[in-house]
């Protein structure tokens, strides 16, 4: 499952209390569904009620799709952990998808599957546990049947099997996650100086090696008996049901439960810290970053909501002082981040910085330091406060797009606040601060004796003395298997589902103006949010041969100043309008994408339009960027996962292919770029006759028209376009096997490429539902394989990308590295497996049902649908080929799906990438029958030895 949710659950929620003057009033609720501004009022329309066990529902009902959330947390997490058990909550929650008494083991995330199920996944954070997952609303008895069979029946089936195997995936888990992750071990460090020993927040959310691998069959079932019982959760449905019918089924699935004792109430004293606590931890990073962090008020307690605004302004993005300073002005600074993470026992006020090559640490902290001495002495400007208001609102409402991130809101204020219905007050209490009440709380809470500071530099990591994974056990022994419930054997026969709705997805129309832009909408009436993707085909692709990383400078120059607006000023701008405006290069096309509020859409489109037809390319700009790009090419090398696709690119395309190399480039080749080539590139490619704009959201055709003809009706193209010239094909290849040494490494990253077809392709239905099977989904043959039946990895995937000229397959994910060779082989004989014969009718129902009965919760929100348009026009597809996708799912056969995997997947021409420790990997590939060519990070050959 997810590794553990982010720290702070919902970020900014800060002042829309005082956001009333700029939210627009929505329709009726019954029209809109459960999101609410009357009288300028944010609030969510919900219905909460108890059973008599103690089992809390939170209903909010929401028509605006027919789909339904099922959110069910858990009140414990690692604060409720006992002493040396650091990481049983997030273990117990892979226990629970392991399977129960009603729901055979494996069956679980099948039956999601099988449904059209979206968003399935766990998480866990310091104070609770979540279980989640999103169906068609005619699925609603069978969400109620599998969280009902999660929450009580589970116990039932957990044995030393079951908890062996999540063991090893868990340690999988951590050593992906925190030991092979650049700054992973950093992270840990800053909480261990920041809490004392015992304190449940010290170990971080994934635990120890040792403490995972201690935890043993009678822990599992005490912390069942005494934290998952219905009196110690709630269920939040959000989504499209009829309340009657929805209460009646909470009390047929939950209502027979039996309610557990109390669980013991959590009581650690406050840490606190008189004396700076300073130290240097060694990582696998290219770039040094610097951590300062304070203990500060816990969530919803006096100061909390003054610090969210404080981390707003001092490092809440490209606006913020101190992005402005260490980025843009000293250029000292490759990224910066501040947050305010609000937890239930103890908040963690975080300043981190990513240094430049070369920078400083300690001149990157005085700066810091001056900044927060200017923020505790003189409170924040009123234009600081409007721009903070303004993107706050546009989260806040972006998060209440979807279904499943609307009954996730309400089980966090229900947990953390005791009432789903909070969000009202919350607000208020940030309407309510004041300037001067920022800068005291700056002052009281931010002072130097009372923080940690970490400097991470590159070096070898100090890790924990290596603990043994202990034999898989091969069947349980006798009586290891209890019950906190009794069998109800109704349950055994999942509910039928009732009568489905139609199954639509969002059109869209289109229109060209006079100078050759393409215009795409799609209306989403409700919310008042907007997204838009200007895309334009001047992807990697579009290099010259000798000028790799030309597309990728140029889409991040965009931002960076115009003809009229400095970078600042962009930046303040998008700020002040609650828009989030980006520019980011693909394979095949550039995007510059737009999100925001419907009230302010002219505007914002208005600086998109500038962005893309007016950039300025000036000199200081192109230099910092320049540095930036460099950067970030060299942290590239601290990421196994993205070398070994780098590595397999080049082994597909070979030397020479546009595609080949990184889309930044190289540093010989963005050392040589200047204004001038960014400038003629820019020119002969973004043209638009070459050109999209996709929009999605609360605009009529109307509306749009009028706004996109001012704005973008006078673009013209500066000059002759470029002839079209096809990119060249991906080189025929032979089966090989690429190592690339990261000595010391806990896992091997692997990445198994090939070609593959381009979009558009005849057989692309039967190939989707085929890689389903092999290793598309949680559920399928390779990574059911690897991670649940061996304990190999966290997760191993396939997928096929398809472009307009351009297709590959591949298989990725992580490894234990004493394993890599085992892995290999297990992906081997399913391939083989998949190509042998055609699926049986349980697995192709399960598998086409998983690509079908999606599609709706796949373009959920704005952002979705201008995103699959926009992929949609890159790729060169009809505009009809979205909606025409459940049709085309509906008819795929075995046969078909069979026929795809003999002509798509050749294992002769599958290159292996490893990414790992060759001393212990080299000999496992070796076995393997296949010719080792060790390379470095760059594809470059490494002698052998």
């Amino acid at each position: 499952m997810n590794p553990h949710a982010p720290r702070r659950l919902i970020a900014l929620l800060a002042l829309a209390g005082a956001l009333s003057t700029s939210l627009p009033a929505l329709a009726a609720p019954e029209a809109q569904g459960a999101v609410s501004t009357a009288a300028g009022q944010l609030a969510i329309r919900q219905e909460k009620f108890t059973l008599p066990n103690g089992f809390e529902v939170i209903l909010v009902e929401d028509r605006r799709l027919p789909l339904v959330a099922f959110n069910l947390w858990v009140h414990a997490g690692p604060r409720n952990e006992a002493p040396g058990q650091t990481g049983f909550a997030h273990l117990f929650e892979h226990l629970v998808f392991a399977g129960s008494r009603h729901v055979p083991r494996g069956e679980f995330d099948k039956y999601i599957d099988a449904a059209g199920g979206t968003d399935a996944n766990g998480s866990t954070n310091f104070d609770r546990t979540n279980y989640f997952f999103t169906l068609p609303s005619n699925q609603l008895a069978l969400g109620l049947w599998l969280k009902a069979d999660m929450l009580g029946w589970m116990i039932d089936e957990v044995d030393s099997v079951a908890l062996a195997n999540q063991q090893d995936v868990v340690r999988n888990e951590r050593r992906q996650s925190v030991e092979n992750q650049p700054y992973g071990i950093v992270e840990e460090a800053l909480y261990q100086a920041l809490y004392p020993e015992g304190h449940p927040y010290r170990a971080v959310v994934i635990g120890s090696h040792a403490d995972i691998q201690s935890i043993q069959l009678k822990d599992v079932k005490a912390f069942a008996r005494t934290y998952y019982r219905p009196n110690n959760a709630t269920l939040a449905l959000a989504g499209d049901f009829d309340p009657k019918q929805a209460k009646a089924l909470v009390q047929k699935y939950f209502g027979t439960m039996k309610p557990g004792p109390k669980p013991p109430e959590v009581r650690v004293a406050a840490p606190r810290i008189t004396k700076e606590r300073r130290l240097v931890v060694k990582d696998r990073i290219e770039l040094s970053r610097l951590n300062v962090a304070w203990h500060t008020p816990p969530m919803f307690a006096a100061g909390d909501a003054e610090l969210d605004i404080a981390a707003h302004v001092l490092g809440g993005g490209k606006a913020s002082r101190l992005y402005g300073l260490l980025v843009r002005d000293k250029q000292l600074a490759q990224s910066v981040s501040v947050s305010q993470g609000s937890q239930s026992l103890s908040s963690v006020f975080n300043i981190e910085v990513v240094a430049r090559p070369g920078a400083s640490l300690d001149e990157i902290e005085a700066l810091v330091d001056a900044e927060l001495a200017k923020l505790a002495a003189t409170p924040p400007t009123a234009a600081e406060i409007a721009q903070a208001r303004a993107t706050i609102e546009s989260d806040l409402l972006q998060r209440m797009e979807k279904v499943a991130s609307l009954a996730d809101l309400v089980n966090h204020y229900n947990q953390m606040a005791g009432d789903p219905g909070f969000v009202g007050q919350d607000l208020a209490r940030y309407a309510a601060l004041t300037p001067a009440g920022v800068s005291a709380a700056v002052a009281q809470w931010l002072q130097r004796d009372a923080r940690v500071v970490v400097q991470a530099l590159p070096g070898e990591p100090v890790l924990a003395a290596e603990v043994a994974t202990p034999p898989m056990p091969t069947k349980a022994a006798k009586g290891e298997r209890e019950s906190l419930n009794g069998h109800e054997a109704w349950r055994l026969k999942p509910p039928a589902a009732a009568k489905a709705k139609p199954l639509t997805l969002p059109a869209a129309q289109s229109f060209t103006l006079a100078n050759g832009l393409t215009v795409i909408h799609s209306p989403k009436p409700g919310l008042p949010l907007v997204s838009a993707s200007l895309v334009v085909r001047a992807g990697q692709g579009a290099n010259p041969a000798d000028r790799p990383g030309l597309a990728s400078f140029v889409a991040a120059m965009l931002p960076e100043g115009t003809t009229t607006r400095s970078a600042q000023q962009i930046a303040e701008t998008a700020a002040a309008l609650g828009a989030t405006l980006t520019a980011s290069p693909g394979a095949e096309e550039a995007r510059v994408q737009l999100s925001g509020l419907k009230a302010n859409v002219r505007e914002s489109l208005a600086l998109m339009a500038d962005v893309a037809l007016n950039p300025a390319f000036a000199a200081p700009e192109v230099e910092r960027v320049r540095a930036q790009m460099q950067a970030a090419l060299a942290q590239v090398r601290e990421q196994p996962a993205a070398v070994a696709q780098l590595v397999g690119s080049r082994a597909i395309y070979g030397e020479g292919h546009p595609l080949a190399g990184h889309p930044l480039g190289t540093e010989a080749s963005l050392k040589a770029l200047d204004a001038a080539a960014l400038r003629a590139f820019w020119q002969a490619r973004y043209r638009p006759e070459n050109a999209a704009l996709v929009v999605a959201g609360d605009l009529t055709d109307a509306e749009l028209r009028a706004l996109v003809e001012p704005l973008f009706g006078g673009w013209t193209g500066q000059g002759e376009a470029p002839a079209a010239t096809p990119l060249p094909p991906a080189r025929p290849i032979a089966a090989r096997t690429v190592l690339v040494d990261k000595p010391g490494a806990p896992q091997t990253a692997l990445a198994v490429v090939a070609p593959g077809p381009f979009a558009g392709a005849p057989d692309t239905a039967p190939l989707k539902v085929m890689n389903a099977a092999l290793g598309g989904l949680f559920t399928s043959r390779i990574n059911t394989q690897l991670r649940e039946v061996k304990g190999y990895s966290y997760g191993v995937f396939s997928a096929f990308s398809m472009g307009r000229e351009r297709g590959q397959f591949g298989i990725s994910g992580s490894v234990r590295t004493d394993a890599t060779g085992a892995a290999l082989s297990d992906m081997w004989k399913e391939i083989a497996g998949m190509r042998a014969k055609p699926m049986g009718a349980a697995e192709l129902n399960r598998v086409r049902n998983a690509q079908l009965l999606s599609l709706p919760g796949l373009f959920d929100t704005n952002g979705a649908v201008v995103a699959g348009y926009a992929g949609n026009w890159s790729a060169g597809q009809p505009l009809a080929t979205i909606t025409e996708l459940p049709g085309k799912y509906a008819t795929v056969t075995s046969a078909a799906a069979l026929k795809a995997a003999q002509q798509r997947l050749d294992p002769q021409q599958l290159i292996v990438v490893a990414v790992g420790d060759r001393a212990q990997v080299q000999p496992q590939l070796e076995k393997l029958g296949r010719k080792v060519d060790v390379r470095d990070a760059e594809s470059q050959p490494v002698k052998q030895p």
